[in-house]
């Protein structure tokens, strides 16, 4: 397994580039997100990689991030019918963390508006990704602050996740109530009233 590569970078397309490696030429597949934080060519380049091998051929995909390297992965190894190139697209169409916002909210249609990506894969993304990222992410977001709103709200969904909840479940009911009141503790009662 190829983990990183650190060269030249000698091409960049926004989507694709080669790094000079001792002499050796990689082609790398990169997503949108990872062009726009290239160096220019003739400089050094640290890329993360990703390699997939097929029967007819082995394809190198590279991030300029742990963050879309892991998602590239956790998309890959964990959706049913997304490879690695509608894994790109994906990123190439919104960032990681507006990716881990939409899988949380279940927002079906900005997944589905990234081109290459219709609703049904858009919903089994969600299906299958909202317990590997939604916690995750709930608790970046309540980590790195935001605003109050979506901070406290976050805290709610926490809150009835600990208790056992799902997190859609905790997610749909949180923001019902979202209306009524907005203190973490009174949102987490009000949410247990509403699914006791």
């Amino acid at each position: 397994m190829i983990s990183f590569l650190d060269g030249e970078l000698v091409e960049a397309l926004p989507t694709q580039v080669v790094v000079l490696v001792q002499g050796i030429g990689y082609l790398v597949q990169i997503p949108l997100s990872s062009f726009d934080h290239l160096p220019k060519t003739g400089s050094r380049v640290r890329l993360l990689t990703h390699l997939v091998v097929r029967e007819d051929a082995h394809l190198l995909f590279g991030f300029v991030t742990p963050e879309e390297k892991d998602l590239f992965r956790l998309l890959v190894q964990h959706v049913t019918g997304v490879g690695p190139k509608l894994a790109l697209a994906v990123l190439s169409g919104m960032s990681v963390k507006q990716f881990k916002t939409a899988v949380i909210n279940g927002d079906v249609r900005s997944l589905a508006s990234i081109s290459g990506l219709g609703r049904k894969t858009a919903e089994r993304i969600i299906l299958e990704l909202k317990d590997k990222v939604g916690v995750t992410a709930a608790w970046q977001i309540a980590a790195t602050g935001g605003d109050e709103q979506q901070e406290r709200m976050n805290d709610a969904v926490l809150a009835l996740i600990s208790l056992g909840f799902k997190q859609v479940e905790a997610q749909k009911v949180v923001r019902e109530v979202l209306p009524e009141t907005s203190e973490t503790e009174e949102l987490v009662r009000r949410a247990l009233k509403r699914l006791a």
